[in-house]
């Protein structure tokens, strides 16, 4: 097993919580983001596909969920930034004997709002919705997602029947959006009692009904912290924008080479800000010509710019998954994503210039950027 190296953030520190098919780093730097330290690897040899800090209620808290192959996936969580982990001697989240399923993996792992200083959610396959109230000692099944009466009529994508993304409205404790591949996206407004499919202009080119109530293969959706109504969502074939909490979307895929590709991250204070990595299609999972590209858009998706300084843009055939493109809270915003060829790469001006961070990792399957608010030192 290799030697584990961990790090020691500083008050103001951003970290990037990198998951690979081979285990977990954390990389870390001050607010200037020009050199990182890098911990890890944790829990080599196992896919980690979902990290999260939850520096709420006077935590720093990381969490993540590396993959047994006893029981799937397991959450996991350090106090001190990697050095010690805990070790449950049972899987923390599990389905009762009762749903006639195992859990396979965890995709997605959403402390909650400020105001729910204990709650956290997961999202698992196969797609279902866990939810702790006490800080992640223990979780429970979300019933009203699991019993919808669609629910038998969803068919898993290429990656699973995964709950793969988690959007907690800020203005009411009781909507909460998620999106399944291929579900699509669904909202609650009763705190998870009852269910809604949220789907209306999201095509669907493998169905024989274009726009079908669900069934859209929902790669990823993002949603703005300033303006909660502003969303942006990248779907099998199509890129879209929502006006209106994702009620509605529209079609924004415009001066791309491809609306194909998974990952989308949104600027945290621009709504009209975000980013987006194309691949060429579903046959062929990288990037268009061999030229690794970011495109942001400043316009809400009028139009598209290629963010190409320090990318490599010749035999750069690189794929970037679903969670694998993060941004961090700074002014100016940074930007980071991970590819299945093991590379990390980073912006500290919203994309303008980029660098390479690491080279070698395991194929990188999710990225999450933070800030890190310590306490200060009398």
């Amino acid at each position: 097993m290799p030697a584990t190296r961990d790090v020691k953030p500083r008050n103001g520190d951003v970290l990037l919580l990198v998951g690979t098919m081979k285990g977990a780093f954390i990389f870390r730097s001050d607010e200037k983001r020009k050199s990182w330290d890098v911990g890890g690897p944790y829990f080599p040899g196992s896919a980690v596909y979902a990290m999260a800090y939850d520096g709420r209620a006077g935590r720093h808290r990381v969490w993540a969920a590396p993959h047994s192959m006893h029981w799937g996936g397991v959450l996991r969580s350090s106090d001190d930034f990697g050095k010690s982990w805990t070790n449950p001697e049972s899987a923390p989240i599990k389905f009762p004997e009762s749903a006639g399923v195992a859990l396979n993996q965890i995709w997605q792992i959403a402390p909650g709002r400020e105001t729910e200083g204990d709650t956290l959610y997961c999202g698992v396959e196969p797609a279902a919705l866990f939810v702790s109230r006490d800080a992640g000692e223990t979780w429970s099944l979300n019933e009203g997602l699991w019993n919808h009466p669609q629910r038998e009529r969803w068919v898993p994508g290429g990656g699973g029947m995964c709950l793969h993304t988690i959007l907690l409205d800020p203005r009411s404790l009781d909507r909460v959006r998620i999106a399944v591949s291929t579900a699509g996206m669904y909202v609650t407004e009763d705190g998870g009692e009852t269910w809604r499919p949220s789907n209306k202009g999201v095509r669907a080119d493998f169905l024989p009904e274009k726009y079908p109530e669900f069934g859209q293969c929902v790669h990823k959706v993002v949603q703005s912290k300033v303006n909660p109504d502003r969303m942006f969502l990248q779907n099998h074939w199509g890129l879209y924008r929502s006006d209106d909490s994702g009620e509605k979307w529209k079609d924004v895929a415009k001066g791309v080479p491809s609306d194909f590709g998974f990952a989308m991250a949104i600027h945290p204070e621009d709504p009209d800000c975000a980013w987006i990595v194309p691949l060429e299609s579903d046959g062929f999972r990288c990037t268009p010509e061999g030229k690794l590209r970011v495109y942001r858009t400043q316009n809400a998706g009028k139009s598209w710019d290629a963010m190409t300084k320090g990318l490599p843009q010749k035999d750069a055939y690189e794929t970037v998954l679903r969670d694998a493109l993060a941004n961090d809270p700074l002014d100016p915003a940074g930007v980071y994503f991970g590819t299945r060829n093991g590379k990390l790469f980073g912006s500290s001006d919203e994309g303008k210039k980029w660098s390479q961070l690491a080279d070698g990792l395991p194929a990188v399957v999710s990225v999450k950027a933070v800030e890190i608010s310590l306490p200060r030192k009398h």
